[in-house]
């Protein structure tokens, strides 16, 4: 399948992804479920293959391309989970990060709304208690380490270790203190 022609060029480490039927690539995490050619054959871009967490989490792989992390961890957050410095899920490269940031329909687009509708039955909310909107911006967090912990409901969360470099997106570019001031704003209000 042919990727899309207003993505970026993948990064090598992205090039061995799956690409769905729209020209995506397939972030290794995500979920394949049944479909019309047989058993998880379709992505499901909103659910989480729960296996790829252990494996993100014990083999220290990236979240988007599954590959071995080294010692830099990048986790792409929103400015609520950057103040409470908890989210859940794991780290990834940079170059893999910065590119699911500015190509990522939700991530890169403020006004990109999570679809709620048809949501595989077996599919478990993450841990933590998640805002259920787009916050507009990302932050990227790039740290050296992280701590998995349980939200009290057998459910895994990330602390964050303390940042080597932040940066803030929005729209596939680099935030405005305003962008990053109104999400912060919005989010703080639900």
């Amino acid at each position: 399948m042919d990727l899309r022609p207003d993505l970026e060029v993948l990064p090598p480490r992205l090039q061995h992804l799956r690409v769905d039927a729209r020209g995506y690539p397939v972030p290794w995490f995500v979920a394949w479920v049944d479909g019309p050619d047989g058993p998880e054959t379709v992505p499901e871009f909103r659910a989480v293959d729960a296996r790829k967490f252990v494996r993100a989490v014990t083999e220290k792989r990236c979240w988007v391309c599954g590959e071995k992390l080294g010692g830099w961890l990048a986790f792409s957050i929103g400015p609520m989970c950057a103040i409470t410095r908890t989210i859940s899920e794991p780290p990834s490269h940079r170059e893999c990060a910065e590119w699911s940031i500015r190509n990522c329909p939700f991530l890169s687009n403020p006004a990109m709304v999570r679809r709620e509708n048809d949501i595989p039955a077996d599919a478990v909310e993450p841990g933590g208690v998640g805002l259920r909107r787009n916050p507009g911006v990302v932050c990227l967090w790039i740290t050296r380490s992280y701590e998995v912990w349980n939200d009290g409901q057998g459910k895994p969360l990330i602390t964050v270790g303390a940042p080597i470099a932040v940066t803030w997106w929005c729209q596939g570019r680099s935030a405005t203190r305003a962008e990053v001031e109104a999400s912060v704003e919005s989010g703080s209000r639900r």
